[in-house]
């Protein structure tokens, strides 16, 4: 028998194959050790001289990121991240240095490493209006009891009324297209007068509502994300579905019936007498069309649709959408008291916007809402009392098959037996003790 020759490979040709695999690897990941770096996606158009500095939340006053370019402006960053139920990562290549070598200590071979964390930091535009909106709002000097009334302050002024720990507007300010960039902003929104060679600036609340009316315009007309736009329009906006049975052929039934009906006239004794034969035949011949007919329309299967009984006009649509723009403006980037004064100058009474018309549509879907949650409690009082008397009858039922039971269960055998007999032709023992 001829000897077959070994396919396997020898020791020093795997060895020599792991060698050229290794020499072949382009990648090292290096190890990190403490927290797991961030991802940030920066502007195109920001220069090298841009840096991430803190400064006041304009909302909440406290201490949170931004990116500053001298020249481009400012920008804050919107934190997007997957759910903690789907994991992810990020693997990041080590970015070249200026002589052609990567970062990581590899020298000329690239190197990357894997970060734990998959949020993704991205870098949008914010008008700086609003991040020194807190200092212009709280320029105010009591006058009285009740009334309140701001003064006139200098840049420099207003901005030191901004909390000062851990921010560094005082080090952007330095920066002329900057310190120019936040004076033409504070400008728009405010009354200003020239003392000697400096401005001095007041807030407007009036000029402040029409720059935040135009965002919010812009906003809606460009088109609310989805998530806000089905859960702040469409679901707000959204009637009762209204449950509706159809039968194909109903309406003409209903229209050879009333037909039917307007051409029978009275008729004197006598017509009545001499066509009696003929109104027999007519008879006949109706009632078997109407009962053919009647047929045909029972065998027809009912079409079932849902309808909204209630429909938003694209007025009213477009309304929501503004509304919702603005308070998500004011919400995000403008303090809680002054948000509040705004949003009713905006849509209040007399306001700088009409909202009639989504004010009447949500005051007739309020009232609809209501009687549908009535009808449907009718229903469901209904359906529990018809559930009770369903469930008292299985019950009393269930209770005679028990006493039935028990009833058996008493009787000996004998008695058994005596039931199985046949007794259809004997006489009852009563016959025996009849009077003759």
């Amino acid at each position: 028998m001829a000897r077959t020759r070994s396919t396997k490979p020898s020791t020093a040709a795997s060895a020599t194959d792991s060698d050229s695999a290794k020499s072949k690897s382009t990648i090292t990941l290096v190890s990190h050790v403490g927290e797991a770096p961030k991802v940030f996606i920066l502007p195109s158009k920001a220069t090298p001289d841009a840096r991430i500095v803190t400064l006041p939340n304009p909302r909440s006053s406290q201490p949170s990121r931004y990116l500053a370019c001298p020249e481009t402006g400012i920008y804050e960053f919107t934190k997007i991240a997957t759910p903690k139920s789907v994991p992810r990562s990020w693997l990041i290549e080590a970015a070249p240095n200026s002589n052609g070598t990567r970062t990581g200590g590899q020298g000329a071979r690239p190197s990357a490493q894997v970060t734990m964390g998959s949020e993704l930091f991205v870098a949008t535009a914010i008008d700086p209006l609003f991040l020194v909106l807190p200092a212009l709002a709280d320029a105010k000097a009591s006058k009285g009891s009740d009334e309140v009334k701001r003064l006139f302050l200098s840049s420099d002024d207003h901005l030191d009324k901004l909390p000062q720990e851990n921010s560094h507007l005082s080090e952007i300010m330095r920066w002329e297209t900057t310190r120019r960039l936040i004076e033409s902003r504070m400008g728009a929104v405010c009354d200003t007068v020239e003392a000697g060679d400096e401005s001095m600036f007041r807030l407007n609340e009036k000029k402040l509502l029409d720059v935040i009316f135009q965002k919010a315009k812009r906003m809606s007309e460009s088109g609310l994300p989805l998530s806000m736009e089905d859960k702040f329009v469409k679901k707000v906006l959204q009637a009762p579905m209204m449950h509706r049975v159809v039968r194909t052929g109903e309406s003409q039934l209903s229209g050879n019936n009333v037909a039917d009906s307007g051409s029978s006239t009275p008729q004197t004794e006598s017509a009545t007498s001499q066509s009696t034969a003929s109104t027999t035949e007519t008879s006949d011949a109706s009632v078997s069309q109407a009962s053919t007919a009647a047929t045909s329309v029972a065998e027809e299967p009912a079409e079932e649709n849902f309808a909204s009984s209630l429909q938003a006009s694209p007025e009213v649509v477009e309304q929501q959408r503004l509304k919702v723009a603005f308070e998500f403006i004011c919400s995000s980037y403008v303090g809680p008291v002054l948000a509040d004064n705004l949003q009713k100058s905006f849509s209040g009474a007399g306001g700088l916007k009409d909202f009639s018309l989504l004010n009447d549509y949500i005051a007739s879907l309020e009232k609809l809402r209501s009687e549908t949650m009535a009808v449907r409690a009718q229903d469901y009082g209904r359906k529990r009392n018809q559930d009770e008397l369903e469930d008292e009858a299985r019950m009393e039922k269930k209770r005679k098959v028990e006493e039935e039971k028990k009833k058996k269960a008493g009787e000996s055998r004998g008695v058994r037996d005596l039931k199985k007999v046949n007794t259809s032709g004997m006489m009852k023992l009563s016959h025996f003790f009849q009077k003759k």
